[in-house]
């Protein structure tokens, strides 16, 4: 039986989750040789992680909005819930699509055809995403969970020549191949079930769902560097054993606080808050503070994320850059003085957001309203950089 058939412990989920991230090419040698049914890895593994994104967007959603790329939406209870039950529905038939496609084009690449081997591919592959999908939770580190998309391709990339017996020169196109029919199958499904999408629409009241405004872009880009994909997951399970052994602890909330200023080029801080938590045994902290000047508004936060930090390194391994304008403002996603940086500016309706990755470990990030982008930029700044570096250097 596989380790994560009905019936294993909750532990046996959590240390499958941190082997596939952390030494794919160990662990897939492993789930190769592992006997396993499609019902049971829909129990024990796809349905407990696919939740994962669903929750915690949904969570992310009622407590912040959907905040970010100049898009301000605050939605109501139940068009939430609808959405996050329609996403995990979909989620869940995408699991097995993919499979499908794995299968199906399995011969044309020198493969076999298994359709058991083909699931095990898609259900494991998807991990890095799903896992990610707890970034959804603070609308700034959402560009942390397009990471984690894109190094679930590079566990596809590892798994279909070991699982589908695929020649090691094949495995670059045969992965290719997979994601364009997925995401034009999953195009197609989208299309096909937005009516039930509406469900939530139409058990809410008119003008209920909540109000939008501006537009959306997911950042991406660039091509998938292997070498860099390589170290960035010897970085992950390095930090990982480090987290397991006590030696990286998420810094005290109380003592992050310390990081925030009373004020910031006239605004006054209002409020102070901390919290901390974990997921997947990794532990992360957060400190918060509200600050107003006059009718505007922001908001600063400084995050930990542990050993998930590490995570951040594959942002140069996929050359992950993006940037528009607009009629009202603009967006821009890339790697600025060696840190991560998101940015981006409504003009219309004043509202911002401004995140630095500091030591791939802190990220800093500020939004708010009524504000300029030099405010927002002023906040960020006003947080001890350095002095988060050399923390994130200790451990």
């Amino acid at each position: 039986m596989s380790v994560i058939e009905p019936g294993a412990a909750t532990a046996g989920l959590v240390a499958r989750v941190k082997a596939i991230l952390l030494k794919p090419e160990e662990t897939w040698a492993v789930i190769d040789g592992e006997p396993a049914t499609i019902g049971g890895l829909y129990r024990s593994y796809v349905i407990p992680l696919a939740a994962i994104p669903a929750v915690c967007g949904l969570i992310g959603m009622l407590v912040f909005g959907i905040g970010g790329f100049g898009i301000t939406f605050r939605p109501s209870p139940v068009w939430a819930v609808a959405q996050a039950v329609v996403q995990f529905g979909l989620t869940l038939a995408m699991c097995y699509v993919m499979a499908l496609i794995i299968e199906g084009l399995a011969p044309s690449f020198g493969g076999v055809k298994d359709r058991t081997q083909a699931f095990k591919v898609a259900a494991y592959a998807s991990t890095a995403s799903w896992v990610a999908g707890v970034f959804s939770l603070v609308p700034a580190l959402g560009v942390l969970g397009l990471l984690g998309a894109l190094y679930s391709l590079f566990l596809l990339f590892k798994g279909l020549p070991r699982l589908m017996k695929t020649p090691e020169d094949r495995a670059a196109p045969y992965t290719a191949v997979v994601v364009i029919v997925a995401i034009v199958v999953g195009v197609i499904i989208a299309l096909a079930t937005s009516g039930i999408a509406s469900l939530g629409r139409g058990l809410t009241p008119p003008g209920a769902i909540g109000s939008v405004s501006g537009t959306v872009k997911v950042p991406g880009g660039g091509e998938m560097d292997l070498a860099k994909l390589e170290a960035a997951s010897k970085a992950m399970e390095a930090a990982a054993k480090r987290a397991d052994s006590g030696e990286m602890v998420a810094t005290n909330p109380e003592a992050l606080k310390a990081y925030l200023p009373a004020a910031i080029a006239g605004f006054a801080r209002e409020e102070l808050s901390a919290s901390s938590g974990g997921a997947a045994g990794i532990q992360g902290s957060q400190a918060e503070g509200r600050y107003t000047k006059g009718e505007a508004s922001l908001r600063l936060q400084v995050t930990d994320l542990g050993a998930a930090g590490a995570l951040a390194g594959m942002a140069s391994a996929f050359n992950v850059k993006s940037s528009k304008e607009t009629a009202t403002g603009y967006e821009k996603v890339g790697m600025v003085g060696g840190r991560m940086t998101q940015e981006s500016y409504d003009r219309q309706a004043r509202h911002g957001e401004y995140s630095v990755l500091v030591g791939d470990r802190f990220m800093v990030a500020a939004e708010g309203d009524g504000v300029t982008m030099e405010d927002l930029k002023a906040a960020v700044g006003a947080v001890d950089q350095k002095r988060l570096e050399g923390l994130a250097k200790a451990g």
